[in-house]
């Protein structure tokens, strides 16, 4: 499947897969993210749901927190 990540044309093995296999995939282990399919938020405890398809956008941002 093709879908933008982060702006960028990606290309996964299958049609459809969770932010959490593509967040496996891709090495992404930041704490803090901030997750958008097709600029709708996907919240934390739905990562392992949330469904990627062809074509899709994913917004992958993550939080930098400091003092």
């Amino acid at each position: 499947m093709n879908i933008i990540l982060n702006n960028n044309q990606e290309s996964f093995e299958g049609d459809r897969l969770t932010v959490n296999e593509i967040l496996k995939a891709k090495k992404f282990s930041f704490k803090m993210l901030v997750i958008r399919i097709n600029g709708k938020l996907v919240k934390k405890d739905e990562y392992d749901t949330a469904i990627v398809n062809d074509g899709d956008k994913l917004d992958v941002i993550h939080l930098v927190s400091g003092g």
